[in-house]
């Protein structure tokens, strides 16, 4: 059963060498671990954003030693943040209570490190994914973009976020969180007109994968947000432009 932590660890935070960081990443581990579990995003972000102040904060609900999580257990006793263990319902609920937590932590980094929404980028695996989404849609402006792992999704987007791009990267082997899912969600996003690009590593499962990792740094490093065209063209001109745009964002499969 999981108990609420008061007084959770305090985040591992990396820090650039130069005096004010250039960007914030914010690091969302997956259900029953903790921040050791994105050492592999966390390094490839470092290597890659050397400027950049890297966060990884533990969960709120203790669930075993050395083991963390987002969201409660429901009345029953299951772990509702755990893929296939509760209903859609209950897993929607867990999310509802849990967002604000997370937008009072990342504002204050913000805060902290003068940096705004469009300098952010948050990112989480499978529990930690589906918070960061709804976080996003809940708070407008949250983060500029937001990388989202083996994420399990309770239910379609009911709105796209308007300034903030979304990628999801997801195994193709995946059973605890299917790829069919992630893309009914990529999908809605699209007819929302959200930027969103769907990303699937072929022969991987739920996992952090170097490949997922890669392709997560390179959407980072080349993908450029559809927002900034449509300052740049104009809405008009947008539309003749967003095929192109479109096919780069669009589903991709690694191999």
């Amino acid at each position: 059963m999981s108990r609420h932590s008061p007084f959770p660890p305090k985040p591992l935070i990396v820090l650039p060498e130069m005096p004010a960081p250039a960007q914030l990443f914010v690091l969302f581990h997956g259900e029953s671990s903790e921040p050791r579990q994105l050492r592999g995003l966390a390094s490839a972000i470092r290597q890659a954003f050397s400027q950049a102040a890297i966060v990884l904060p533990y969960g709120s609900f203790r669930v075993g030693d050395d083991a963390y999580g987002w969201m409660a257990c429901d009345d029953a006793g299951s772990d509702a943040g755990t893929p296939g263990s509760a209903s859609p319902q209950v897993t929607s609920l867990g999310l509802a209570g849990a967002v604000p937590a997370l937008i009072g932590l990342v504002r204050g980094l913000q805060q902290r490190y003068g940096l705004s929404g469009r300098h952010t980028a948050l990112a989480g695996f499978s529990q930690g994914a589906s918070l960061v989404l709804e976080a996003c849609i809940a708070q407008p402006g949250l983060a500029g973009r937001a990388l989202f792992f083996s994420g399990v999704y309770a239910h379609l987007p009911a709105v796209a976020p308007p300034e903030t791009t979304l990628h999801f990267l997801h195994g193709a082997d995946d059973v605890m969180a299917p790829v069919a899912r992630v893309g009914e969600v990529h999908a809605r996003l699209a007819e929302l007109r959200g930027d969103a690009t769907l990303d699937v590593a072929s022969s991987v499962g739920h996992e952090l994968h170097s490949a997922l990792i890669a392709q997560a740094v390179l959407r980072l490093q080349t993908c450029v947000p559809l927002r900034s065209w449509k300052e740049a063209l104009g809405e008009l001109e947008v539309h003749d432009a967003g095929a192109s745009v479109a096919g780069s964002g669009g589903r991709r499969t690694l191999h």
